[in-house]
């Protein structure tokens, strides 16, 4: 009875939209989800009932949970069927993508606020992660992130002024630093380092977490063709976030 009515549901969400079909299905789906239609931990049709019901391919639906599962927002089990997920915040491990685009894709509301932003002369190390030389100028910025008024990320940000110019005229309540960047100087490379570390006092004070919650570390360097662009370290709580890794392999 509960299928039934899911796929009823689900039929009566699909847009009419010109859209692949299986870009429609995710985001009938999705629209389930967030409006509480479907449940967490909830059972979702099955592919077959899928077909039946939405009157398109198995590839299509196939194509659709597969990367709703790679999303985060359902649970495949082999043998057992798929279920709604818990929904937690995340974040790509080997990609770089817009923290605001990321929000929103949940569904949720993205505003940040802007700590300190400005030119410092680089000390040694900031010069090494940044190609530059001891004492040049660099572009420093560190901005907190919130989905729905909840910090969700601490970014302290340096810049190479050589490849990103402007970054300090930049309105970043209007946009992201990695709108801008991405902008005058496309990717073309990155490096990631993650760990768990424990926030110090005044990183737990702008997350809003207690001494004793662990966070998620990315420190992230990246390139623009051969130069090296920026150098962030972005701080996540670990309660709040996950990390989301995709690749492909063989075997």
């Amino acid at each position: 009875m509960v299928e039934h009515t899911a796929l009823a549901q689900l039929a009566a969400a699909m847009s009419d939209e010109p859209a692949p079909i299986y870009q429609r299905v995710k985001q009938a789906i999705v629209s389930q989800i967030r409006e509480g239609l479907w449940k967490a931990n909830q059972r979702v049709p099955s592919e077959s009932e899928l077909v039946n019901e939405l009157g398109v391919s198995r590839m299509t639906i196939n194509r659709a949970l597969r990367e709703l599962t790679s999303e985060g927002f359902l649970v495949r089990m082999q043998g057992v069927g798929t279920f709604v997920a818990e929904m937690k915040g995340y974040t790509a491990m080997l990609e770089v993508h817009n923290i605001a685009d990321e929000i929103a894709q949940r569904g949720h509301q993205h505003s940040c606020k802007i700590l300190a932003i400005g030119q410092d002369k680089a000390d040694p190390e900031q010069a090494a992660v940044l190609g530059l030389t001891t004492g040049q100028t660099l572009y420093h910025s560190l901005i907190v992130h919130y989905e729905n008024e909840l910090p969700v990320q601490l970014e302290d940000r340096l810049v190479n002024p050589l490849v990103a110019p402007d970054y300090l005229t930049q309105d970043y309540q209007q946009m992201t630093p990695y709108t801008y960047l991405m902008r005058v100087a496309p990717l073309t490379a990155g490096e990631h380092i993650v760990e768990a570390v424990l926030p110090d006092a005044r990183q737990r004070k702008h997350l809003s977490v207690d001494e004793h919650e662990p966070c998620l570390l990315i420190r992230r360097q990246t390139w623009s063709d051969t130069k090296i662009v920026t150098y962030a370290r972005l701080l996540y709580p670990g309660s709040r976030y996950k990390l989301l890794g995709r690749f492909r392999g063989h075997g």
